[in-house]
């Protein structure tokens, strides 16, 4: 047993390094100060060179605004379309949700493909250019099963009768389903939000073919940099990602673990 618990442990360790690694190695290298993986001295320079760098800047805007955007609507969609889906019975709810889950199987290529047909299509309908807007949309759409994904199994989980008693108590429609529904299904809404958000952010192949010609986010402008020799600067940008990400991963798991804190208190 011991034995057991052991590698176990190393097992973890070693999956873990795997992962990591590369990060830890990324962000080191971020403060080298010559271009190469040969070290050459610890430095802020990318640092310095990055804030200067008005297309990265730019184009990390772009990525932050769209994703903050496709967000906000997907999980406003996703909710009230999970809400939809739940007041199907049998073969009805099973067939929709089964649609709405074909976007997340399916690869990004084909969603992507078949966006731009369809923005080419109506553009020269309505005699518009693929840019922003296109992108925004497209990245709503492939967001909005993640969210119908995360808050599915919270409505499941919710007593239907407390709507109803929270009717009898005295609250009108919106209140008893703001107050009542809205906070049962907080956790999924949450966790729908930040999917999408990391999602739309991590976007490169939907983005690549609905962007039309002028639109740049992070992603595009990291893979059109490949094309010639990349810059240190993608490194340095890439730790201060990764440094956001783990201090949102951080106050998340506060926020939860007070949440447990405070049901066990009422309990």
């Amino acid at each position: 047993m011991k034995n057991k618990h052991i590698a176990s442990k190393i097992y973890i360790s070693l999956v873990m390094l795997f992962l990591y690694l590369p990060i830890f190695v990324l962000i080191i290298f971020s403060f080298n100060e010559g271009k190469t993986t040969v070290w050459k001295g610890f430095s802020f320079k990318w640092y310095e060179e990055l804030f200067r760098d008005d297309k990265i800047i730019n184009a990390l805007g772009n990525s932050l605004i769209i994703a903050v955007l496709a967000s906000i609507f997907a999980t406003v969609l996703g909710t009230a379309a999970a809400i939809g889906i739940s007041n199907f019975k049998g073969k009805k709810r099973l067939l929709i949700q089964s649609a709405s889950n074909i976007p997340i199987i399916s690869p990004d290529i084909v969603m992507g493909v078949s966006l731009m047909l369809l923005f080419t299509f109506l553009g020269v309908l309505f005699n518009f250019e693929m840019g922003f807007v296109t992108v925004l949309i497209a990245h709503i759409c492939f967001c909005v099963p993640f969210v119908v994904l995360n808050v599915m199994p919270r409505i499941h989980k919710m007593d239907q009768s407390i709507y109803d008693a929270a009717l009898d108590l005295g609250c009108n429609q919106w209140q008893a389903f703001y107050k009542v529904v809205i906070h049962e299904l907080m956790p999924g809404i949450f966790s729908g939000l930040l999917m999408s958000f990391t999602y739309s952010l991590d976007d490169f192949i939907i983005t690549y073919f609905t962007r039309g010609a002028k639109f740049q986010n992070l992603s595009i402008e990291i893979y059109s940099m490949t094309h010639r020799r990349i810059s240190p600067k993608i490194n340095a940008l890439s730790a201060l990602l990764f440094l956001a990400v783990l201090i949102v991963m951080i106050l998340i798991n506060i926020r939860d673990k007070h949440e447990e804190k405070v049901k066990k208190q009422t309990e």
